[in-house]
């Protein structure tokens, strides 16, 4: 062998293998780390999901039950509407009799 090559073969032996191995044990710890890491967040993700669902159906409960429902509110409707025409209704009798009055008054 020659000069060269052992030199080569030192180099390669001293600096360069132990180079290379910890450059792969950096990359397989941080592989495990950022696969560990995603785990972490896949499982705080579920339980925030969980924790919303949950109070979502809390919500729509206490709205189902403080709120009226849609019968309600229709029979409310109807009932304004017939109280309105009867309004109208005695408006409309009101103003007759009182163009009544005022045309008997004209012509006297």
């Amino acid at each position: 062998m020659t000069e060269i090559s052992k030199d080569l073969i030192w180099w390669i032996t001293v600096v360069d293998l132990p180079a290379m191995a910890g450059l792969l044990l950096m990359i397989w710890r941080l592989r495990g780390e950022t696969s560990k890491a995603i785990d972490d967040v896949h499982i705080t993700l579920d339980r925030r999901c969980d924790q919303l669902r949950e109070a979502l159906h809390g919500f729509k409960l206490e709205v189902a039950k403080n709120y009226a429902s849609q019968n309600d509110l229709r029979l409310l409707e109807a009932r304004l509407v017939e109280h309105l025409l009867r309004i109208e209704a005695k408006l409309d009798a009101t103003a007759l009799k009182t163009a009544g009055l005022q045309g008997k008054s004209l012509k006297k």
